[in-house]
């Protein structure tokens, strides 16, 4: 749920705490695909379609895109939920490329799906 405490000066959530539950949301779907730790290396199409509201909860939906040997294309949508309980509105859209690595932070292959 977006809080006053995450508002600019115009009383909207700032992008960047929406961005940062993007990447939150990006690096789970990612880490599953991967089976392991991964990495944030690009956020590519940003785009700001709404203003998110403090009181409105924000809805984050991923999709695997492409895979390559160690990186992933992941599709992210955030929707508002507006004033908790309201009509749903999508609000951002972006692409984030994650790539798996190792414990050394290495980049790693990306298993391939059975």
């Amino acid at each position: 749920m977006a809080m006053p405490a995450d508002t600019n000066a115009s009383g909207d959530i700032f992008g960047g705490w929406v961005l940062s539950q993007m990447d939150l949301a990006g690096g789970i779907a990612s880490g599953q695909r991967a089976e392991g730790r991964v990495v944030t290396i690009a956020v590519d199409k940003m785009k700001f379609i709404r203003p998110v509201h403090v009181g409105d909860v924000l809805c984050v939906y991923t999709s695997v895109g492409r895979v390559g040997t160690s990186s992933m294309e992941i599709r992210i949508e955030a929707w508002a939920l507006r004033h908790r309980y309201g009509h749903r509105e999508k609000v951002t859209e972006a692409i984030f490329t994650m790539v798996a690595v190792d414990d050394s932070g290495k980049p790693r292959p990306v298993p391939t799906q059975h």
